[in-house]
């Protein structure tokens, strides 16, 4: 793995969500990569519960995009302040913020993801 591996696997992850591309997030998980979601009740492990859970996320939206803006890295973890912006089907738009942190493995996936941000705000603005 290099020093490039680490960031491109964060870009790639941030990417998929703006195209709404629920295969293409999925795949920057490990098999057994695991994310530990504010809203969920356990940490989400595997492909098929990361799909189940982004595709109920993006079932909100006509558009999301999140932008990290700042990254910080330490070894194979890296942690990015981003925002997210987006209009729900229903018209109305959202602004929230939060903290991933990524660790990433020696295949350039990643292994496990801690957000931090606040989903019934999230949820508030778009129901209005």
């Amino acid at each position: 793995m290099t020093d490039h591996t680490i960031p491109a696997a964060v870009r790639q992850y941030f990417a998929a969500i703006g195209k709404m591309d629920a295969d293409s997030w999925v795949n920057c998980f490990s098999e057994e990569g695991t994310s530990h979601e504010p809203g969920a009740a356990a940490p989400l492990k595997g492909h098929a519960a990361l799909r189940q859970f982004l595709v109920g996320v993006l079932g909100a939206f006509e558009t999301i995009s999140l932008t990290g803006d700042h990254v910080f890295q330490s070894g194979n973890r890296v942690a990015v302040k981003f925002t997210g912006r987006g209009t729900g089907k229903n018209g109305r738009s959202v602004l929230f913020e939060g903290i991933d942190v990524f660790e990433i493995n020696q295949t350039g996936k990643i292994q496990t993801m801690w957000g931090y941000w606040n989903p019934a705000a999230m949820m508030v603005q778009l129901q209005g």
